[in-house]
């Protein structure tokens, strides 16, 4: 098995990746329900196209963020053509870090006038 980068060798993380690590972090998932996901959890201001979507999970499987996983859903539940993807443990400390490079943009654009809130 080949050794893993740092997680925040990644950073930062092209939104589509960090939406897509987000959404399978609740659970295991196919690509639509991906779709639905990241548009129902950002208002649908985000809404990934196929496209979008597939490149970016090939590139997260070969970075070793995701899986495909073989646990199915039951067969009344579920359509054999759908492919499930599970967030990896690597794939959890890349989301973790991008994060906390994102809480601390968050906090210096407070500081500077540049975001309303606490700084």
């Amino acid at each position: 098995m080949k050794e893993l980068p740092v997680p925040t060798s990644l950073l930062p993380l092209p939104p589509a990746t960090f939406h897509i690590l987000l959404s399978l972090a609740e659970q295991d998932r196919h690509g639509y329900a991906i779709i639905q996901n990241v548009a129902a959890r950002t208002g649908g201001e985000l809404k990934l196209s196929a496209g979008t979507l597939y490149r970016s999970i090939q590139r997260m499987l070969e970075q070793g963020l995701l899986v495909e996983t073989r646990e199915r859903p039951s067969p009344e539940e579920d359509d054999e053509r759908r492919r499930y993807y599970r967030i990896t443990p690597y794939g959890e400390a890349v989301a973790r870090a991008e994060a906390r490079r994102l809480t601390q943009l968050v906090r210096l654009a407070r500081e500077s006038g540049f975001a309303a809130g606490r700084a």
